[in-house]
C-alpha cells in the first residue's frame, strides 16, 4: 500500500483535529493551498488561500503593517508571521501557514535565492516562524520545496 500525499497527510490531520486551514502565500503563489485543493473533499477543512505577491496585498489582504515590511523587508520572518495571523483573523481559521521567500532566479548579498520564511498560526498558540536557505536551486525546486515544509509545518501543529 502506497503512502498518502504529504497534502493528503495534512487534510486527514486536520479533519481528524478539527482545524480550519487558510494559506498566506507570496513566493508559492497558491501552491499550498493548490497541493490541498486538488484532492476531494478537501472543503471540510481547506477555508483557502490568500496569494499576496505585492507589499501592498500584503498590506490590504492580510494586515501586514508598513512599519514590518519598512524595517524587515518582505522576505522575513516577521512579515511571514504578520501574513500567518492575518490569514488566520480574515479567514475565521483555526490554523494558518504564511510564506514568503525570494525563489530566483537573483536575490542579494543579504537575502539570497532560496531564503524563504515560514510562519504557522494557530488560534489559542503562539505564532512560530523559521527561515529556510533551499539555495539556488532553481525557481521551480525552491518554490516545490517550500510548499512541501509549508505542508509539514501544517501536519505537525498540534490539536486543538
Amino acid at each position: 500500500m502506497t503512502q498518502p500525499s504529504l497534502a493528503q497527510q495534512v487534510l486527514d490531520v486536520c479533519l481528524a483535529h478539527g482545524h480550519r486551514v487558510v494559506t498566506a502565500e507570496s513566493c508559492t503563489g497558491g501552491m499550498v493551498s493548490a497541493a490541498l485543493t486538488d484532492i476531494a473533499g478537501s472543503s471540510k477543512a481547506v477555508l483557502g488561500g490568500i496569494c499576496t505577491y505585492s507589499n501592498g496585498m500584503k498590506r490590504d489582504l492580510l494586515g501586514v503593517s508598513a512599519e514590518t515590511l519598512q524595517a524587515h523587508g518582505a522576505v522575513s520572518e516577521e512579515v511571514a508571521r504578520e501574513m500567518a495571523e492575518g490569514a488566520l483573523a480574515r479567514a475565521g481559521a483555526t490554523l494558518a501557514v504564511g510564506i514568503t521567500g525570494i525563489a530566483g532566479p537573483g536575490g542579494s548579498e543579504h537575502k539570497p535565492e532560496g531564503r524563504v520564511c515560514f510562519a504557522l498560526a494557530q488560534t489559542g498558540r503562539d505564532t512560530i516562524a523559521e527561515t529556510i536557505e533551499f539555495g539556488a536551486r532553481g525557481r521551480a525546486a525552491v518554490r516545490e520545496a517550500s510548499r512541501d515544509h509549508a505542508l509539514r509545518m501544517l501536519l505537525q501543529a498540534p490539536a486543538p
